[in-house]
């Protein structure tokens, strides 16, 4: 095979990954195992504080290590071996979500093992992140980027597509959203279509990352030097000491900590902020997923195109203020007004507003989420990537235990959901003033 071909089939397969792991947001952090957890506890503001809870949780460790785990990849090498090490946990964690049973629901031991799989899901992303600059040259890392996180958006519609076509089944007619009975002889009465999530998310996982483990290899198979753990983390050491003397990556650190944050807080909340406020099924908040997604896709490739064009930081800070607006619109919707005008009983009003919200999180979000990670790559130094996606997550990690504490925080002590997520607008505001100390270029610029 042509050096072309090989790359053409390296950058395939990293694809592979976005479009492998996206279900584990679309499907169990957003659209299907959160409203669901929300009808087994019955009670809206109670199921979005545990949420937050649980996720928070797994946020607390996923900042606590991954900037070492990055910085111990670059010493010591084998991105892949971690890469399969925190897949084991994807899908450990996603398969054993099939016992959330409703007669017999423990929520500890639900939450414990959706955050197993989502700090497998994010250590794992680092690994890959950190695999980009290697895919082409410095103009077209953008273009790459938006089209993977477009294939990765593709892949969760039609994994979503999947479970409301032929598993999740509405509470009140045990029936899919095509009337369909569960397949494969699932249960309704024990909701062992919607069950189903878990275990779908885990073998989808496991057999489309298979193009991934065969086509993409890493650039130098050196051994690991002896010491090398040892010098990773004194070298972590160095970087986090000297970060303030590297004002533009120290701003896009502390302003994608606060901003990631936000946007990571619509997509944990919003399927069951929905469940909540207006009452919708698990169905109805998969249709607003398959709304979100497909604006998602389009949208992260033509954001893609957009950050080659114009580069990433004026295309990330147009859509943190369209997500700040969307922030704000959504507090003001619920089943009885739409932005403070009363609607009629019954009125379809607030659920096409709330669908409307959808596509613009979907779009937003993907563009945001590519050109993230093509500003990280010019603002990192290139000897050291691991170890910058690693801070990288740090960034995106080290308030998203914050965020989803305040909302549950906020929600237990208000007993309103729509009070609860209000934090998501201020942190979407501290990300966007902090991005103007931000060269586009990064601190080489200078």
């Amino acid at each position: 095979m042509t050096t072309a071909g090989a790359r053409r089939r390296r950058i395939w397969g990293w694809f592979f990954f976005d479009w492998a792991s996206q279900p584990y947001n679309t499907l169990l952090i957003t659209f299907i195992f959160a409203p669901y957890v929300k009808e087994l506890m019955g009670d809206g503001s109670a199921a979005q504080a545990a949420w937050g809870f649980g996720i928070g949780a797994a946020g607390l460790v996923i900042a606590l290590l991954a900037p070492v785990l990055g910085a111990m990849a670059d010493s010591g090498g084998h991105r892949l071996r971690w890469i399969w090490v925190f897949s084991a946990l994807y899908v450990i964690g996603a398969g054993m979500l099939w016992f959330a049973a409703p007669g017999d629901f423990n929520l500890i031991l639900t939450l414990f093992f959706f955050a197993l799989g989502l700090v497998g899901m994010e250590f794992a992303t680092i690994f890959t992140n950190a695999m980009l600059p290697d895919l082409g040259p410095k103009e077209q890392i953008g273009r790459i980027s938006g089209n993977g996180w477009a294939f990765g958006y593709l892949g969760g519609l039609i994994s979503l597509a999947l479970m409301l076509a032929f598993f999740a089944e509405s509470a009140a007619t045990g029936k899919t959203f095509l009337g369909l009975d569960p397949a494969l002889g699932l249960d309704a009465a024990q909701r062992e279509g919607t069950r189903a999530v878990g275990p779908l998310t885990a073998l989808w996982y496991a057999v489309f990352m298979i193009p991934f483990f065969l086509w993409v290899k890493e650039p130098k198979a050196a051994a690991s030097p002896k010491g090398a753990v040892r010098r990773g983390l004194t070298q972590l050491k160095d970087t986090l000491r000297h970060l303030p003397k590297r004002p533009s990556l120290f701003a896009y650190l502390a302003s994608s900590m606060f901003y990631r944050d936000a946007l990571n807080g619509m997509y944990a909340f919003g399927g069951i902020y929905a469940a909540g406020v207006l009452g919708w099924s698990v169905v109805d908040t998969g249709v607003f997923g398959i709304i979100a997604i497909i604006s998602g896709a389009l949208f992260a490739w033509l954001g893609g195109h957009a950050d080659t064009r114009f580069g990433p930081k004026p295309v990330i800070a147009a859509m943190i203020l369209l997500l700040t607006l969307v922030a704000i619109a959504i507090v003001l919707v619920d089943r009885s007004s739409v932005f403070g005008l009363p609607v009629a009983a019954g009125s379809k009003l607030p659920d096409m507003a709330f669908y409307l919200f959808g596509a613009l999180i979907g779009a937003c979000g993907g563009v945001l989420q590519s050109a993230s990670r093509s500003m990280m790559v010019r603002q990192a130094d290139p000897a050291r990537m691991t170890e910058a996606f690693g801070l990288f997550a740090l960034s995106g990690k080290a308030t998203s235990f914050l965020a989803p504490l305040l909302i549950g925080v906020a929600t237990a002590l208000s007993g309103s959901q729509r009070i609860g997520v209000t934090p998501l607008i201020f942190l979407f505001v501290i990300g966007l003033g902090l991005l103007l100390w931000v060269k586009p270029d990064g601190d080489r610029a200078e």
